[in-house]
């Protein structure tokens, strides 16, 4: 398999799930604004959307979108712990935070990113997102967002990474704060981070 990432994006929660699985795969670096791939490819080829992440199987098909790719990771290691079998209440309720952090999160997060978005108006997005995060703060009555670590946790800590940018700061909401601290300590995070910081720019 082969992930096209760029640093800094949605494209670490993929990675973070791989390296959990154990799965093998190539890391690819994509370069946000021109489109060009470290394997010398136009990345619009690949995922006509134009943004990462992109998960290419060895049969040539193409899976997009985080939260699908995650899930389809995690059914390809049966029984592992990173998400509840297909078909079950359980992960009925994973896909539930999934697309709550997919929209609320991750989405709510992204006007904040556009210069040319006026302050007042990018205030009002703001205190949105607070309102979505003080509703995740209020459901943590665990270590992780599901009781133990999965894919939900590896999503939100990708997108809560990206609230230093903002001026954000996480400690508003302790039991986000925590969970943040204890993903971040995790091997296979360390282990994605590193690999994403070592890669040269393309």
């Amino acid at each position: 398999m082969k992930l096209y990432f760029a640093p800094m994006t949605c494209s670490l929660s993929p990675h973070i799930v791989l390296r959990e699985l154990g799965l093998p795969f190539e890391l690819i670096r994509v370069n946000n604004k021109t489109k060009a791939t470290a394997d010398n490819r136009d990345f619009r080829d690949i995922n006509p959307k134009g943004y990462v992440a992109a998960l290419v199987l060895d049969n040539g098909q193409v899976l997009t979108e985080g939260p699908a790719i995650v899930q389809y990771l995690a059914d390809q290691v049966p029984g592992n712990s990173l998400a509840p079998a297909n078909g079950t209440w359980e992960r009925a309720r994973l896909q539930e935070l999934l697309n709550f952090i997919t929209s609320e999160i991750h989405g709510g997060s992204a006007p904040l990113f556009n210069p040319d978005i006026p302050e007042p108006v990018k205030e009002i997005f703001r205190q949105k997102l607070f309102k979505r995060l003080d509703y995740l703060n209020d459901l943590v009555h665990q270590d992780y967002l599901l009781g133990t670590f999965g894919l939900a946790d590896a999503y939100l800590f990708t997108v809560l990474k990206w609230l230093p940018f903002f001026n954000i700061d996480i400690k508003n909401w302790p039991a986000l704060d925590a969970i943040m601290a204890r993903v971040e300590a995790r091997p296979s995070v360390q282990a994605a981070i590193a690999a994403e910081e070592a890669t040269q720019p393309v």
